[in-house]
């Protein structure tokens, strides 16, 4: 397989990276990846925002299209600093999220270009725990790339807005 290099995504990639983001919603959730919604055009400004500003706490990492006609895959993460612990004395955690290649680019190694990509930008930072929500495609990947499953006791809510 040839080598394969991401690039850091810039301003101008929010648009496409949220398009991904739909395909692997899709993905995960069933449905149509190009649902629209005012989900969309927040994310599109947080992205165009974050990376604007060179967030330090956020990072994309993209592969183009052949023929530059749009992103291929990506991979985003953000640097959370939480109480520090015994296993992580510092908090600092990364957390990989919206990992995707379009279908039609699968099995080229674009995502694992984009993990790779990513992992080396939170080592860069001093990050020592990363996290990901792992969905049965992507699992083996990240098995190979490391990651392992966890017992964590993690649980969610989502309350709802007052009125």
């Amino acid at each position: 397989m040839p080598s394969i290099t991401a690039r850091q995504a810039l301003p101008s990639d929010a648009s496409e990276l949220v398009r991904l983001r739909g395909v692997m919603l899709a993905s995960i959730h069933g449905g149509d990846p190009s649902t629209p919604g005012a989900w969309r055009t927040m994310a599109v400004e947080t992205l165009h925002k974050r990376l604007s500003d060179h967030d330090p706490t956020m990072a994309a990492f993209v592969v183009d299209r052949p023929g530059n006609t749009g992103l291929a895959a990506c991979a985003v993460g953000v640097i959370e600093t939480r109480l520090g612990g015994p296993d992580n004395p510092s908090g600092t955690v990364g957390y990989v999220f919206n990992v995707v290649t379009d279908e039609d680019q699968r099995r080229q190694g674009f995502s694992r270009a984009c993990m790779q990509a990513l992992l080396a930008w939170f080592a860069d930072h001093g990050v020592t725990r990363i996290d990901l929500a792992a969905s049965t495609e992507g699992e083996p990947l990240y098995h190979e790339l490391g990651f392992r499953r966890t017992t964590s006791p993690r649980m969610q809510l989502k309350p709802r807005p007052n009125p």
